[in-house]
């Protein structure tokens, strides 16, 4: 009987990839009078690669690419707290987020998310979704001082909710920090696909964030 789902964040929730879309090009637009001799299709896409869909911090990201631009007006600091700052304001979800949450509320799942990332960045982006008051309990590495693939955080959530590992389903896209991690942690697996990943180690896989619901009532009455 599974009374619990956990979700991750990024690529699971938030579509990260069009929002830092939107993000992005609007940052352009802010900092244009600094960044004219730059084409802004070529600013973005740089950007989205040096990004590696997240995984390279900005610090990084803002260094390398003020460097490959000749850009010495500008510094990385002021594009990093830029991106701190205003990154939530870009967030966009993925389809049917509300409507999955809702409906298992409904049937009495609770529900919790564990998200690497820094903290209050992390939440300013659950809050933008306007997602926050559907979790019982929301896990954010820096401020757990542990993360994902580590099987702790995952326990951490289970002593929160107060549910045993084989009562819960883990959503999530990374198959080593979220399916390995909670497979590792001993509980069941959705794998939202992601193109990058070619093969992942889950008990499902969905397309999209409405077939969770159908995956636990028939989980649940078999």
């Amino acid at each position: 009987m599974i009374k619990a789902v956990l979700f991750d964040l990024d690529g699971t929730l938030l579509n990260r990839d069009a929002s830092l879309l939107k993000f992005v090009e609007g940052q352009y637009d802010r900092f244009s009078n600094w960044l004219t001799e730059i084409p802004r299709e070529k600013y973005i896409a740089r950007f989205i690669e040096l990004d590696c869909r997240g995984y390279v911090w900005k610090d990084k990201v803002y260094q390398q690419l003020l460097e490959e631009f000749n850009v010495t007006d500008l510094s990385w600091e002021t594009l990093l707290q830029d991106y701190i700052t205003e990154f939530h304001h870009s967030c966009i979800p993925f389809s049917n987020l509300r409507r999955t949450l809702e409906c298992l509320k409904n049937h009495s799942i609770q529900l919790g998310m564990i998200t690497n990332g820094f903290g209050q960045f992390q939440m300013d982006n659950i809050r933008a979704l306007g997602i926050q008051g559907y979790f019982h309990t929301i896990l954010i590495s820096e401020w757990e001082g542990i993360k994902k693939p580590n099987p702790d955080i995952f326990h951490r959530a289970l002593l929160q909710l107060q549910v045993l590992p084989n009562e819960v389903m883990f959503v999530g896209d990374h198959p080593i920090n979220d399916m390995k991690g909670a497979k590792d942690a001993g509980m069941w697996t959705i794998w939202r696909r992601d193109i990058q990943w070619k093969k992942v180690d889950t008990d499902y896989i969905i397309e999209d964030l409405n077939e969770i619901p159908l995956i636990i009532q028939q989980l649940n009455k078999s």
